[in-house]
């Protein structure tokens, strides 16, 4: 089947993990870092500040590529309204997983598709239910030790080693948890005009 793409598709992230994700849809497209801050606001939502990134990151890059089509996605852990973002270091990995043991944690997914020259631009979000096991301090040493999985929410990769930290698992996007949701952003990409098939 011949792929119709009539501009070219930009995804606003250098995210190794969302690039071998959108390389799934064996469409062309180049990735361009998008350089925006990533804080919260004051009283802002784990959901609403994932949605506001995601927009923010695909607006970004489109303002530099107007007629392009452009993906943004974040991810934001939410663990009792409050986010957890990237860790950064050994010893914010620790306290992360160490609070989320034994909880459940709702992995926030969002995915934004802009299209300047249209005027196209929307923005889906894919929460993710995961529920820790409960999980030992040595448990959690030997996980960060092996996986230092310090670039990703939550402190857990699920496509690796850090399944073996989780009980259970419940969404309706499956590639929600690593961090760009297909299914949704294959939607959104055919609202936009690109055929994905």
């Amino acid at each position: 089947m011949t792929l119709f793409l009539p501009r070219q598709l930009i995804l606003a992230s250098t995210s190794v993990y969302r690039r071998r994700l959108l390389e799934r849809l064996r469409v062309p497209f180049d990735v361009i870092a998008s350089d925006v801050d990533e804080g919260a606001l004051p009283h802002e939502s784990p959901e609403s500040l994932a949605r506001r990134l995601a927009l923010a990151k695909a607006q970004a890059v489109a303002a530099q590529h107007p007629e392009s089509v452009v993906i943004g996605s974040d991810q934001v852990a939410d663990i009792n309204g409050q986010a957890l973002g990237k860790p950064g270091t050994h010893a914010r990995a620790v306290a992360q997983l160490q609070r989320m043991r034994g909880q459940t944690v709702v992995f926030q997914t969002a995915v934004a598709v802009v299209c300047q020259a249209t005027g196209f631009a929307q923005t889906e979000l894919a929460p993710v239910k995961v529920l820790f096991r409960d999980l030992t301090d040595a448990q959690i040493e030997a996980y960060l030790m092996s996986e230092k999985p310090y670039d990703c929410a939550g402190s857990a990769k699920s496509e690796g080693l850090g399944i073996a930290l989780l009980a259970r698992i419940d969404n309706d996007d499956p590639t929600a948890l690593v961090g760009l949701p297909l299914i949704r952003t294959c939607r959104l990409l055919e609202a936009a005009g690109l055929k994905v098939l």
